[in-house]
């Protein structure tokens, strides 16, 4: 706890919090004894505080941008893939509780279960310490490189890879749902792009439509190499 404390540069009033926040619901269960809660409520919370800090962020800080760039470039930010980088800049998997069979599968290592340990910990952080807390963390990890012209090249991937594929003619693109996992307040998508019939990409989000566009992104990268 003392090593992860100063990795998040706050020590909290209530440990209990942090202690919450990386405890997976399979720790949680084979743990019923002790009292232990798994961190999907955490989670729930620190999903409207990391989407309200961000939403306000790019309100505030780019008045020009019109509302459908502000709601791709929020999903890009907020998306399972962008935390789970900041989950392996905190190097999250070595201090996540996970039960036996979630240890024994990989999921110390897994994008999902670090991913929405991060939005744990920013519920942790709010509720331990306050918004200013909470967003302190939001700016360091996940707004701490967005520039203006970041802002400005937010693509719509699907668009680009349309738009690419029709350089030549007769070919056909198409999108399949993979799985989906999760509660049904946080599903996650997996998404496949095609490419002729042949898989490009893939890419998960917390909507289908998020999905797809990180699979074009993904088939894009793919073709162009």
């Amino acid at each position: 706890m003392d090593e992860l404390e100063k990795k998040l540069e706050y020590r909290f009033n209530d440990r209990t919090l942090l202690l919450t926040a990386i405890s997976h619901s399979s720790f949680a269960n084979e743990n019923k004894g002790a009292g232990l809660m798994s961190n999907e409520r955490l989670e729930f919370l620190g999903d409207s505080v990391l989407g309200q800090v961000v939403a306000s962020h790019l309100y505030l800080s780019y008045p020009q941008m019109p509302e459908g760039q502000m709601t791709r470039l929020r999903a890009e930010l907020v998306c399972e893939q962008s935390l789970f980088e900041v989950a392996k800049t905190l190097d999250l998997g070595r201090h996540i509780k996970l039960g036996k069979g979630e240890e024994n599968t990989g999921g110390r290592g897994r994008e999902s279960i670090l991913a929405d340990a991060v939005e744990a910990i920013i519920a942790a952080l709010y509720l331990d310490g306050g918004l200013d807390v909470a967003k302190n963390f939001i700016d360091k990890y996940i707004l701490f490189d967005l520039g203006e012209v970041e802002t400005h090249t937010v693509s719509d991937y699907k668009t680009a890879l349309q738009e690419y594929v029709q350089r030549k003619s007769g070919q056909t693109l198409g999108y399949e749902l993979l799985s989906e996992s999760g509660p049904d307040h946080k599903k996650t998508f997996t998404m496949q792009v095609l490419l002729n019939n042949k898989p490009i990409g893939i890419g998960r989000g917390h909507t289908k439509k998020e999905a797809e566009q990180y699979a074009a992104k993904n088939g894009l990268e793919e073709i162009s190499k």
